[in-house]
């Protein structure tokens, strides 16, 4: 049976695993569903049709699936989805999403929010993410897998980060940030490799190697992208890592940081 402090509110319809634990004062609205060894600590919000993966655990005054910050929301049944073992900090606030976004705001697995970061609505999270306090991700923004934000980011509506890219503290991207690069400022620019960041997700050498190569080509060889991209296809082949950066590029509608 989930734990469910005195003081807490849980709605008639929510749904809650056996070992879901509920802090003092939270909230738990009707349309939620927590996981399996959730932990919900004091002062939480839980709203809408919000979905809680397994081993969570959600810091005091989070405030989880509220109406998005739009104002053609029209009170549609939209949700929000958290992947499993996710750590969402003190003061972290995600929408749902809005039927022209997609209905859903998604959340990967094992990500990390600190403290005071802002999901917007329709925003897609992969996994393994971290934001860093104070973020700021505009509606309909994406985040894939090993990204890094580093504090005080803000991401425009519909900007894109690619995997494992770093981004520096305090940027602002309008720009879409390729895949694996680390970027810096205001407006956020290309700075380099993330070196560190591709070494810590295992790739061996030779993969690095490649992914540099890719970058010289793309990024420093002056070429156009298309006649470049060209040139990583004749000289590197079909390597996955650097068919998803090709990818990435290729699919660009703001256009990326150089």
């Amino acid at each position: 049976m989930p734990d469910v402090h005195p003081t807490a509110h849980v709605e008639d319809g929510a749904v809650l695993a056996a070992d879901v634990v509920v802090g003092a004062f939270s909230f738990v609205g009707r349309e939620v569903e927590l996981g399996q060894g959730v932990k919900v600590a004091e002062h939480v919000t839980l709203i809408g049709r919000t979905r809680i993966g397994a081993d969570c655990r959600i810091f005091p005054h989070a405030c989880l699936g509220g109406e998005p910050q739009d104002r053609s929301f029209d009170g549609a049944s939209t949700s929000l989805e958290v992947g499993a073992r996710g750590q969402i900090r003190e003061h972290v606030t995600i929408h749902v999403g809005t039927t022209r976004g997609g209905g859903c705001t998604r959340i990967g697995e094992d990500a990390f929010l600190m403290n005071s970061a802002h999901i917007g609505h329709d925003c897609q999270i992969g996994n393994n993410v971290i934001v860093a306090s104070f973020c700021g991700l505009g509606g309909h923004s994406k985040v894939e897998d090993f990204a890094v934000l580093g504090a005080y980011t803000g991401l425009h509506q519909y900007a894109r980060v690619g995997e494992s890219v770093m981004v520096a503290s305090g940027s602002k991207l309008t720009l879409d940030a390729p895949s694996f690069a680390m970027v810096a400022g205001d407006r956020a620019r290309l700075v380099g490799l993330n070196s560190v960041g591709l070494r810590r997700r295992g790739f061996s050498a030779k993969t690095r190697g490649q992914i540099k190569h890719a970058f010289h080509l793309i990024f420093q060889s002056k070429l156009r992208l298309e006649e470049a991209l060209a040139r990583v296809d004749a000289e590197i082949g079909a390597v996955p890592e650097v068919e998803r950066l090709v990818s990435f590029l290729r699919k660009t509608e703001r256009g990326f940081c150089r």
